[in-house]
């Protein structure tokens, strides 16, 4: 049985729509799931990136992609009151509802998920943070030191994977992002002789890049 590795931050709504989907995408496959919370923020600040949400035509766009891919794939998604927000308070909570050193659960995911993408609120609202987390009744306080340290390290630890965005699924050393990168995870999880070549590996060397 393969294991994969799915890098998120709730933040992505094409990290929810790849989350929901990926049930389906990878219907009848043998697998295990480790959810990996992190700070998208960090991730592009340390590559150098704006996010979609930070260059206001891209965002306009990103909103109506996203809202029309849900409706194609049969996801329920609703605009949070404000986007882009502080995704810090709910990254932490993932990772208090999980044990030291552990990862959050499906359940927890979805429920943080379904927070921000399904109830067109404010993600960050103290009462529907209050009872979010009154709901899912962490293991660890979110705001203890050891779970802020926690979500520092997996997101240095996605950083040193390679991870450039979300949602990111890696599975044999290898990074799969984006929700349209599903149909490829489930084409190597069945054993698709692309990912037998030496350039299907994502350490491969690469073309020299010429400029005329």
């Amino acid at each position: 049985m393969k294991s994969l590795r799915f890098w998120f931050d709730v933040i992505s709504p094409y990290a929810w729509l790849a989350f929901d989907r990926l049930p389906q995408a990878l219907e009848g496959q043998s697998y295990l799931v480790e959810y990996r919370p992190l700070l998208l923020g960090a991730v592009l600040q340390h590559w150098g990136q704006r996010g979609p949400a930070e260059v206001a035509p891209k965002r306009d766009w990103t909103y109506r992609q996203v809202l029309w891919l849900a409706r194609q794939q049969g996801t329920p998604l609703q605009l949070p009151a404000q986007h882009p927000f502080n995704p810090l308070a709910l990254q932490r909570l993932a990772l208090a509802c999980s044990p030291p050193g552990g990862a959050p659960n499906r359940r927890v995911v979805e429920a943080l998920f379904r927070h921000v993408w399904c109830e067109g609120g404010d993600a960050n609202d103290p009462q529907r943070l209050a009872a979010l987390t009154a709901r899912l009744q962490p293991q660890r306080d979110p705001a203890s030191a050891e779970v802020k340290e926690e979500l520092k390290l997996s997101t240095q630890a996605a950083i040193e994977h390679g991870v450039f965005g979300v949602p990111a699924i890696e599975l044999d050393g290898r990074l799969f992002w984006g929700l349209d990168a599903l149909p490829m995870v489930a084409a190597a999880l069945a054993g698709d002789p692309f990912f037998d070549q030496p350039w299907a590996d994502a350490a491969a060397p690469r073309p020299a890049v010429t400029r005329s």
